[in-house]
Protein backbone atom coordinates (compact mmCIF):
# COMPACT_ATOMS: atom_id res chain seq x y z
CA UNK A 1 0.00 0.00 0.00
CA UNK A 2 1.63 3.15 -0.90
CA UNK A 3 2.22 5.84 1.81
CA UNK A 4 -0.29 8.05 0.43
CA UNK A 5 -3.07 5.95 0.62
CA UNK A 6 -2.22 5.08 4.24
CA UNK A 7 -2.20 8.62 5.42
CA UNK A 8 -5.58 8.68 3.91
CA UNK A 9 -6.77 5.70 5.14
CA UNK A 10 -5.38 6.72 8.97
CA UNK A 11 -7.37 10.17 8.63
CA UNK A 12 -11.04 8.37 7.53
CA UNK A 13 -10.35 6.39 10.30
CA UNK A 14 -9.77 9.29 13.38
CA UNK A 15 -12.37 11.50 11.66
CA UNK A 16 -14.48 8.53 12.28
CA UNK A 17 -13.46 7.83 15.42
CA UNK A 18 -13.44 11.81 16.83
CA UNK A 19 -16.84 12.08 15.33
CA UNK A 20 -18.70 9.16 17.48
CA UNK A 21 -16.43 10.25 20.61
CA UNK A 22 -17.78 13.56 20.09
CA UNK A 23 -21.07 12.61 19.25
CA UNK A 24 -21.19 10.34 22.06
CA UNK A 25 -20.10 13.16 24.87
CA UNK A 26 -22.54 15.19 23.28
CA UNK A 27 -25.58 12.63 24.20
CA UNK A 28 -24.65 12.33 27.78
CA UNK A 29 -24.29 15.90 28.31
CA UNK A 30 -27.98 15.92 26.87
CA UNK A 31 -29.08 13.61 29.18
CA UNK A 32 -27.57 15.16 31.99
CA UNK A 33 -29.15 18.54 30.94
CA UNK A 34 -32.43 17.45 30.06
CA UNK A 35 -35.04 19.24 32.04
CA UNK A 36 -38.03 16.78 32.38
CA UNK A 37 -41.75 18.25 32.49
CA UNK A 38 -42.88 18.96 35.97
CA UNK A 39 -46.02 16.73 35.43
CA UNK A 40 -44.25 13.77 35.49
CA UNK A 41 -43.21 14.78 39.16
CA UNK A 42 -46.69 14.66 39.96
CA UNK A 43 -47.73 11.51 38.57
CA UNK A 44 -44.85 9.79 40.25
CA UNK A 45 -46.21 11.65 43.66
CA UNK A 46 -49.48 10.47 42.36
CA UNK A 47 -47.96 6.75 43.04
CA UNK A 48 -46.29 7.32 45.79
CA UNK A 49 -47.52 10.36 47.61
CA UNK A 50 -45.26 10.11 50.59
CA UNK A 51 -42.32 11.66 48.40
CA UNK A 52 -41.80 15.19 49.12
CA UNK A 53 -40.48 17.80 45.91
CA UNK A 54 -36.57 17.10 47.06
CA UNK A 55 -37.39 13.18 46.86
CA UNK A 56 -39.05 13.63 42.98
CA UNK A 57 -35.92 15.25 42.20
CA UNK A 58 -33.69 12.08 42.94
CA UNK A 59 -35.98 10.06 41.28
CA UNK A 60 -35.65 11.85 37.90
CA UNK A 61 -31.72 11.87 38.67
CA UNK A 62 -31.84 7.99 38.84
CA UNK A 63 -33.94 8.10 35.65
CA UNK A 64 -31.26 10.12 34.09
CA UNK A 65 -28.15 7.83 35.49
CA UNK A 66 -30.34 4.62 33.72
CA UNK A 67 -30.77 6.73 30.78
CA UNK A 68 -27.07 7.14 30.56
CA UNK A 69 -26.37 3.41 31.28
CA UNK A 70 -28.92 2.59 28.01
CA UNK A 71 -26.69 4.58 26.45
CA UNK A 72 -22.99 3.49 27.49
CA UNK A 73 -24.74 -0.03 27.32
CA UNK A 74 -25.33 0.53 23.37
CA UNK A 75 -28.11 -1.93 22.30
CA UNK A 76 -27.37 -4.31 25.18
CA UNK A 77 -30.22 -5.29 27.25
CA UNK A 78 -30.17 -3.35 30.30
CA UNK A 79 -32.55 -4.49 33.33
CA UNK A 80 -34.67 -1.66 35.63
CA UNK A 81 -33.61 -2.42 39.16
CA UNK A 82 -35.67 -0.14 40.10
CA UNK A 83 -39.69 0.47 40.77
CA UNK A 84 -39.82 4.06 41.59
CA UNK A 85 -37.54 5.41 38.98
CA UNK A 86 -39.76 2.75 36.35
CA UNK A 87 -42.64 4.00 37.23
CA UNK A 88 -41.46 7.93 36.06
CA UNK A 89 -39.77 6.09 32.26
CA UNK A 90 -43.10 4.86 32.14
CA UNK A 91 -44.91 8.06 32.83
CA UNK A 92 -42.36 9.69 30.61
CA UNK A 93 -42.85 7.19 28.11
CA UNK A 94 -46.86 8.73 28.01
CA UNK A 95 -45.12 12.15 26.30
CA UNK A 96 -45.04 10.26 23.31
CA UNK A 97 -43.72 13.52 21.17
CA UNK A 98 -41.52 14.55 23.81
CA UNK A 99 -40.00 11.11 24.76
CA UNK A 100 -39.17 10.24 21.42
CA UNK A 101 -36.96 13.04 20.59
CA UNK A 102 -35.18 12.53 23.89
CA UNK A 103 -34.84 8.87 22.97
CA UNK A 104 -33.11 10.08 19.34
CA UNK A 105 -30.82 12.51 21.38
CA UNK A 106 -29.65 10.83 24.20
CA UNK A 107 -29.44 7.51 22.36
CA UNK A 108 -29.41 7.20 19.41
CA UNK A 109 -32.58 5.06 18.67
CA UNK A 110 -36.25 4.83 20.02
CA UNK A 111 -35.46 3.30 23.68
CA UNK A 112 -38.36 0.86 24.50
CA UNK A 113 -39.50 0.29 27.95
CA UNK A 114 -37.87 -2.61 30.00
CA UNK A 115 -40.07 -3.77 32.67
CA UNK A 116 -38.54 -3.13 35.97
CA UNK A 117 -36.84 -6.62 37.24
CA UNK A 118 -34.97 -7.76 40.28
CA UNK A 119 -32.20 -10.81 40.71
CA UNK A 120 -33.91 -13.86 40.11
CA UNK A 121 -33.39 -14.87 43.76
CA UNK A 122 -31.61 -12.86 46.22
CA UNK A 123 -28.39 -14.54 45.27
CA UNK A 124 -28.71 -15.09 41.63
CA UNK A 125 -28.46 -12.00 39.35
CA UNK A 126 -29.36 -12.65 35.61
CA UNK A 127 -27.58 -10.64 32.69
CA UNK A 128 -29.54 -7.39 32.45
CA UNK A 129 -29.04 -6.68 36.35
CA UNK A 130 -25.37 -7.26 36.14
CA UNK A 131 -24.46 -5.35 33.43
CA UNK A 132 -26.52 -2.60 35.23
CA UNK A 133 -24.64 -3.31 38.18
CA UNK A 134 -21.44 -2.58 36.63
CA UNK A 135 -22.31 0.66 34.51
CA UNK A 136 -23.88 1.67 37.61
CA UNK A 137 -20.69 1.29 39.58
CA UNK A 138 -18.33 2.75 36.81
CA UNK A 139 -20.32 5.50 36.63
CA UNK A 140 -20.60 6.33 40.58
CA UNK A 141 -16.94 5.39 41.67
CA UNK A 142 -18.09 2.14 43.20
CA UNK A 143 -15.84 -1.13 43.28
CA UNK A 144 -18.04 -3.65 41.55
CA UNK A 145 -16.62 -6.36 43.76
CA UNK A 146 -16.47 -4.98 46.58
CA UNK A 147 -18.71 -1.84 47.11
CA UNK A 148 -18.95 0.42 50.04
CA UNK A 149 -22.18 1.62 48.90
CA UNK A 150 -24.76 0.98 46.43
CA UNK A 151 -25.33 2.90 42.89
CA UNK A 152 -28.32 5.02 43.17
CA UNK A 153 -30.67 3.05 41.05
CA UNK A 154 -29.89 0.02 43.79
CA UNK A 155 -30.07 2.24 46.45
CA UNK A 156 -33.57 4.58 46.01
CA UNK A 157 -36.24 2.47 46.37
CA UNK A 158 -34.92 1.49 50.03
CA UNK A 159 -34.19 5.11 50.75
CA UNK A 160 -37.43 6.63 49.54
CA UNK A 161 -39.39 3.75 51.73
CA UNK A 162 -41.11 2.28 47.91
CA UNK A 163 -43.58 -0.07 49.52
CA UNK A 164 -43.81 -1.96 46.49
CA UNK A 165 -39.93 -1.45 45.21
CA UNK A 166 -37.05 -3.51 45.42
CA UNK A 167 -34.27 -3.94 48.49
CA UNK A 168 -30.37 -4.76 47.50
CA UNK A 169 -28.62 -4.68 50.24
CA UNK A 170 -24.33 -4.81 51.25
CA UNK A 171 -24.99 -6.41 54.78
CA UNK A 172 -27.17 -9.35 53.92
CA UNK A 173 -24.47 -11.98 54.85
CA UNK A 174 -24.32 -10.11 57.95
CA UNK A 175 -26.42 -11.52 60.44
CA UNK A 176 -26.01 -8.30 62.87
CA UNK A 177 -27.13 -6.09 60.10
CA UNK A 178 -30.76 -5.47 60.30
CA UNK A 179 -30.85 -5.70 56.57
CA UNK A 180 -30.16 -9.73 57.50
CA UNK A 181 -32.25 -11.92 54.81
CA UNK A 182 -34.17 -9.51 53.70
CA UNK A 183 -34.03 -8.18 50.03
CA UNK A 184 -31.29 -9.17 47.50
CA UNK A 185 -27.90 -9.36 48.02
CA UNK A 186 -25.87 -6.72 46.26
CA UNK A 187 -22.56 -8.91 46.99
CA UNK A 188 -24.10 -11.46 44.64
CA UNK A 189 -24.69 -9.85 41.71
CA UNK A 190 -21.07 -10.20 40.30
CA UNK A 191 -18.34 -8.98 38.25
CA UNK A 192 -17.75 -10.53 34.60
CA UNK A 193 -14.71 -12.01 33.52
CA UNK A 194 -12.69 -8.70 32.60
CA UNK A 195 -15.28 -6.53 33.43
CA UNK A 196 -15.78 -6.14 29.53
CA UNK A 197 -19.30 -6.66 29.04
CA UNK A 198 -20.07 -10.43 29.41
CA UNK A 199 -22.38 -11.36 31.43
CA UNK A 200 -21.23 -14.74 32.85
CA UNK A 201 -20.18 -14.59 36.27
CA UNK A 202 -16.12 -15.22 37.44
CA UNK A 203 -17.83 -18.10 39.73
CA UNK A 204 -20.43 -20.33 40.09
CA UNK A 205 -20.96 -19.96 43.49
CA UNK A 206 -18.46 -17.17 44.55
CA UNK A 207 -20.10 -13.98 44.94
CA UNK A 208 -18.58 -10.91 46.50
CA UNK A 209 -19.49 -12.43 49.89
CA UNK A 210 -19.21 -15.81 49.19
CA UNK A 211 -15.10 -15.59 48.83
CA UNK A 212 -15.02 -17.48 45.72
CA UNK A 213 -15.54 -14.73 42.90
CA UNK A 214 -12.18 -13.51 41.47
CA UNK A 215 -13.40 -9.63 40.25
CA UNK A 216 -10.92 -7.25 40.41
CA UNK A 217 -11.67 -4.38 42.31
CA UNK A 218 -11.27 -1.35 40.22
CA UNK A 219 -14.55 -0.04 38.35
CA UNK A 220 -15.67 -1.66 35.07
CA UNK A 221 -15.45 0.39 31.93
CA UNK A 222 -18.55 -0.70 30.80
CA UNK A 223 -19.61 -2.38 28.11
Amino acid sequence: MELQTIIVVVLIVSVTYFYFKRKHSLQLAYIQSYKFNSVLGKKVKGKYPHLNEEQIVIVFDALRDYFTICNQAKKRMVAMPSQVVDVAWHEFILFTRAYETFSKKAIGRFLHHTPTEAMNTPTLANDGIKRVWRLACANENISPSSPNRLPLLFAIDSMLNIEDGFTYSLNCKDKSSVNYGDGYCAGHIGCASGCGGDSAPSSDSGGFFGGGSDCGGGGCGGD
